[in-house]
């Protein structure tokens, strides 16, 4: 990123504002890093405060992933949390939700406590870090964490991130948190069905002879989850959601009237199973990535809102860890440095998506997710706001990336598009 700019007048920098549902050219007025002023034309300048011409540049909320991986504490050899920060604000998230699987996990106040220390002695700028308190104790799926009392930590509600498939200890889960307003993230994943497979049941994987998952190991647990949800009118988020026929449940659901919200993962818009045929080992995730006709319904869900937000699911691997087999290889990619470039590219530029529209899914339909309230950009509604370049070009590499690890399918590629500057509040 450039240098802090904290007394600046960007003129006619192109906003975007997902609440307000404008995206106009603005000046506006930041001073001391805050800002001060928005509107179509401001004449008085203050003294000490530079004007930059910004035709060029997008002005927008800053990003918000509602769940990645922390490799601080318990693997530090794959990302520090400093650089885990600093990749964050490079790639334009603010916020980042951490999920619970640390070493140790963060099952307990103690545990969040010390993450929170961690966090606050981060140097600035950096997000607000978020973690999602364990459901159940070392994240075995067997028993429950003190609910209670980790509502008292600095989260954002609770998940053990991978699935729970003890459905008697879910439906407790739910009853206990109903009433303490806490969001709950679940990945809905079958595991009595799941058989270990890497790629979705489809042509692609019979071609490429990859160990194959059906699509209802996901849908199962959807429409389980849908059924206590209705049941225990306890509000749910589903994670990761993968497959056209996820899609049609979750979209059933809300005709229903039940009090669900989704995510997809970025890499599952942007690749299918006929990406499959080079077995790369950064091609592998969990759930699987899905066949074309998934990709396109998952796209269209987005645009349309049944899936509220895009999750980056950022997760740093040794280049030992992954460079193995495509079947050996661990799920994840590292994405928060990334996804926004990739994503306008793909989704923007072609004119499938509005920028809008992307940044509903990136920022404040996350926030909805966790029950927080979003506001218009105004010097009255202090936020986290990014400058965004679409068309500066820049490559994957150890020079550009704050992050030390090279798990991505775009190592050594060029994109366009750059964060330049985060203004945080």
């Amino acid at each position: 990123m450039s240098q802090a700019l904290e007394n600046v007048l960007l003129r006619q920098v192109r906003v975007l504002d997902p609440v307000a549902t404008l995206d106009q050219p603005q000046d506006v007025l930041f001073q001391g890093g805050k800002l001060r002023a928005i509107a179509p034309q401001l004449s008085d300048i203050p003294e000490g405060v530079e004007e930059m011409e910004a035709e060029d540049l997008i002005l927008a909320p800053g990003l918000v992933d509602l769940y990645s991986h922390c490799s601080e504490p318990g693997y530090e050899s794959r990302e520090t949390l400093a650089q885990l920060a600093q990749g964050a604000i490079a790639g334009g998230f603010t916020q980042v939700g951490i999920l619970p699987d640390t070493n140790p996990a963060l099952d307990n106040i103690g545990q969040l406590n010390s993450f929170q220390q961690l966090v606050d002695n981060l140097p600035d700028p950096k997000p607000n870090f978020h973690p999602w308190a364990a459901i159940t104790k070392k994240l075995a799926g067997e028993s429950l964490t003190e609910l209670g009392e980790l509502t008292l930590g600095n989260t954002c509600g609770f998940s053990d991130g991978h699935a729970i498939d003890n459905w008697n200890l879910l439906r407790r889960t739910l009853e206990y948190l109903r009433p303490l307003n806490q969001p709950i993230a679940l990945f809905p994943k079958n595991l009595a069905l799941q058989n270990g497979g890497t790629a979705r049941y489809g042509k692609a994987s019979v071609a490429y002879g990859l160990i194959e998952e059906l699509v209802s190991v996901e849908t199962t647990a959807i429409a389980a989850i849908c059924e206590l949800v209705a049941e225990l009118k306890t509000p749910v988020h589903l994670m990761r959601i993968s497959t056209a026929r996820g899609v049609e449940l979750i979209a059933d659901a809300k005709k229903r009237g039940l009090p669900i919200t989704a995510s997809v993962s970025w890499m599952h818009l942007l690749w299918n199973t006929k990406a499959l045929s080079t077995y790369d080992p950064n091609l592998k995730f969990d759930p699987p990535l899905g066949n074309p006709s998934d990709q396109e319904v998952l796209i269209e869900a987005v645009k349309t809102g049944i899936i509220e937000a895009i999750a980056i699911d950022h997760q740093p691997y040794l280049y030992e860890e992954k460079t193995v087999s495509f079947a050996e290889a661990p799920s994840g990619v590292i994405g928060l440095e990334l996804a926004l470039p990739i994503l306008w590219q793909n989704f923007v530029v072609s004119e499938d998506w509005s920028p809008l529209q992307l940044w509903q899914a990136l920022s404040t339909n996350p926030q909805k997710c966790l029950g927080k309230e979003v506001k218009a950009i105004a010097p009255e509604h202090p936020q986290p706001l990014i400058l965004f370049d679409p068309s500066k070009t820049w490559q994957v590499n150890h020079k550009n990336l704050h992050c030390p690890q090279t798990n991505t399918p775009w190592w050594n590629r060029s994109l366009s598009g750059k964060v330049t500057q985060s203004f945080l509040t």
